[in-house]
């Protein structure tokens, strides 16, 4: 009996230790919030405006997030690049805003949210099974533009699509009265109801003087979603099947040939990501409060779930979570329509320093040039310089320089500057 307590005692302490890392980024989203509150009562709050992103933008950086991540499940980890995984998140997305507004039969306007969830990433599943069945005969760019066509097919399907809507060009909209909560289904006191201008908040906290305002509920509540979706899809990468996966990354033919049927693996795989991504489209459009083909059909879709995912590193699965919110964070940072870094400099600097003229140019007529609708720009050389310069992406280049796994690794780090 003493042996098992010691070996139990010994099975925690590895699993806390290799999971360091982990419990380090989960507490630092956890905490941002208050952060922001912190600073925005300080001298410092023109400052935390103008460099950190706000709540909303880290919203967008969850959900996104998990999509980029369940784009990296396929691409970086079988080597097949899924052009058209922005059909799953979109029928995630509008599977959600319909069952919401009482157009899907079967399912009443007041099924949980949770449930519609899982019912929508559960069709992209099955989408993705026959879009795989026949995109998988392919391999290559082949296998990549094949997805992107199915993908275009259903952009232009859902954007003429009556059904969903009186101008489906336009998207749809969620009701006012769809209960769009994140939580236990039919357990009141364990949901917690989300949205973009509109949700549960909370006032003095345990009496502790804290007040959790709409958006603060919805990031938490989606954080927990992208939390579980994470180490869901790290678990399987992390089973016999996810080395089944990584070795037809790396020789599809031997694999093969020592008795795999890759065919069905990639199929599961391709599956498996599209489920994610129909959870991350889901949150989407339960946030935004409805879905439109040009922000989840559209190609570009995909194409920002890749830049996230080569930003933040191909197969490290976290690393496009990273990519997301260094992306978020830039295009926040750049941004001129309420703070950023230009709003900052307007308002740091005095008025006869903004309308002094250089060779016929003022400082301020300057300053919007270079910065008024140019985050595209800024981030598009970013991007290149990223695929120049740092190939493996920010995570990989971390686990190159700790010469493995962040969170293998890290744990023997700290320990070093420890002692």
């Amino acid at each position: 009996m003493g042996d098992r307590a010691v070996s139990d005692e010994h099975w925690s302490r590895s699993y806390v230790r290799d999971h360091i890392a982990h419990v380090l980024v989960v507490l630092g989203f956890a905490l941002y919030p208050i952060l922001l509150g912190v600073l925005n009562r300080t001298p410092l709050a023109s400052e935390a405006s103008a460099f950190l992103p706000g709540l909303t933008f880290m919203i967008i950086v969850l959900y996104m997030g998990l999509f980029a991540i369940s784009f990296d499940f396929i691409s970086g980890y079988t080597g097949y690049l899924s052009f058209g995984h922005a059909a799953f998140y979109g029928t995630g997305a509008y599977f959600v805003v319909l069952a919401a507004n009482g157009l899907v039969l079967g399912i009443s306007e007041g099924t949980p949210f949770m449930i519609t969830m899982f019912l929508g990433a559960t069709l992209a599943f099955l989408v993705a099974l026959a879009i795989g069945a026949v995109s998988f005969r392919l391999t290559g760019v082949y296998f990549a533009m094949i997805t992107l066509g199915f993908a275009q097919v259903m952009y232009e399907f859902i954007r003429h699509w009556g059904y969903v809507g009186t101008n489906p060009t336009e998207g749809a909209t969620i009701r006012g009265s769809a209960d769009l909560s994140i939580g236990i289904p039919y357990i009141d006191s364990l949901n917690f109801a989300v949205g973009r201008l509109a949700g549960d908040s909370f006032e003095n906290v345990l009496g502790l003087g804290i007040d959790v305002s709409a958006t603060m509920t919805s990031y938490y509540a989606l954080g927990v979603v992208v939390l579980v979706s994470y180490f869901a899809m790290q678990r399987i990468l992390h089973s016999p099947f996810g080395r089944v996966m990584i070795a037809i990354r790396e020789n599809e033919e031997r694999a093969r040939a020592i008795g795999y049927n890759v065919f069905w693996y990639k199929m599961g795989a391709f599956a498996a990501s599209a489920f994610f991504a129909g959870i991350a489209g889901a949150l989407f459009a339960a946030y935004a409060g409805g879905a439109s083909p040009d922000n989840s059909f559209y190609f570009l879709v995909t194409a920002d779930a890749l830049i996230m995912a080569i930003i933040g590193g191909i197969g490290t699965l976290a690393g496009p979570f990273f990519g997301a919110l260094f992306h978020e964070w830039l295009e926040d940072i750049l941004s001129t329509e309420s703070d950023g870094i230009s709003t900052y400099l307007e308002q740091l600097l005095p008025d006869s320093v903004l309308t002094a003229e250089v060779a016929g140019l003022s400082l301020n007529d300057f300053l919007g040039t270079v910065f008024t609708g140019r985050a595209p720009l800024y981030l598009g050389i970013i991007f290149v310089l990223f695929v120049l310069f740092v190939p493996n992406g920010l995570l990989g280049s971390v686990r190159d320089r700790l010469g493995g796994p962040v969170s293998k690794r890290l744990p023997d780090v700290l320990e070093r500057y420890r002692r």
